[in-house]
């Protein structure tokens, strides 16, 4: 139940957001295709489907619980307030966007009653202002190329700044997370001090991830990335399968 009450609100932010960027949306080569920009769906029948949804996420989360139903309305706000101006703010916008995946987690966790400690809520964020800024080059590669700007905040960026911030964000990202895995914490849990193992894999997905924004200049859509590149998808397996074995097979050979 609160999946689909998290989905409906969710739902309903993109729904504004589309139909507040409609205009900006027909000149990207790839938004011009969203319903509303390409003319699918009408104005007013969007306005409609966001009442629908916001009314349908509030209405399921009143029946859970009051602390989810709080964290449903802090990204709701949030996001609101992203789509009626705050995603014009460049540095305010990447950072917005990485507090709403933290929001869900914590989401998560309310209804769930499982705590969510602070190195999950440190990668997280990390990982998707990571994600969103090099998704921010990639707009600004198509305003290099087609002259026009795709978002307002794109003025605030240009392709050294925003490969300096990729470069210092991928730096931070590997220490926050190899100190996860060494922290004292983390190996009392686990029983473990080999969870460093695993950081092999984190490194070479940020490399590869790297390598797309700078050389394959191809970071636009970040799930279409998951969904296709093999070497991220390999990486994300041997990083899975290196915990189970590191947690659950202690004598393997190889951890030894």
């Amino acid at each position: 139940m609160g999946f689909f009450a998290f989905s409906f609100i969710a739902s309903s932010i993109y729904i504004l957001n589309d139909y507040m960027d409609i205009e900006a949306d027909k000149l990207h080569p790839e938004k011009c295709k969203r319903p509303l920009a390409s003319g699918a769906i009408s104005k007013t029948g969007a306005l409609v489907l966001f009442i629908l949804c916001f009314g349908a996420g509030v209405g399921i989360a009143l029946f859970i619980k009051a602390k989810f139903l709080f964290v449903l309305m802090i990204y709701f706000v949030l996001n609101l307030a992203y789509s009626l101006g705050l995603k014009n703010i460049s540095i305010l916008d990447v950072i917005i966007l990485s507090l709403g995946f933290v929001l869900r987690v914590k989401a998560g966790g309310v209804i769930t009653f499982i705590a969510i400690s602070q190195w999950l809520m440190i990668m997280i964020f990390l990982l998707s202002i990571f994600m969103a800024v090099a998704k921010r080059r990639d707009d600004v590669l198509i305003k290099l190329k087609n002259g026009g700007d795709m978002r307002k905040s794109i003025k605030g960026y240009n392709l050294e700044f925003l490969n300096v911030v990729l470069s210092l964000l991928s730096a931070i990202i590997i220490v926050a997370y190899i100190m996860y895995t060494i922290s004292p914490e983390v190996m009392e849990r686990w029983k473990t001090y080999r969870m460093y193992y695993t950081a092999l894999f984190v490194i070479a997905g940020l490399l590869r991830y790297l390598q797309i924004t700078f050389v394959e200049s191809n970071t636009g859509s970040p799930t279409g990335l998951l969904y296709k590149d093999k070497f991220l998808q390999a990486t994300l397996l041997l990083w899975v399968v290196s915990f189970y074995i590191i947690i659950y097979v202690p004598d393997f050979t190889i951890f030894k």
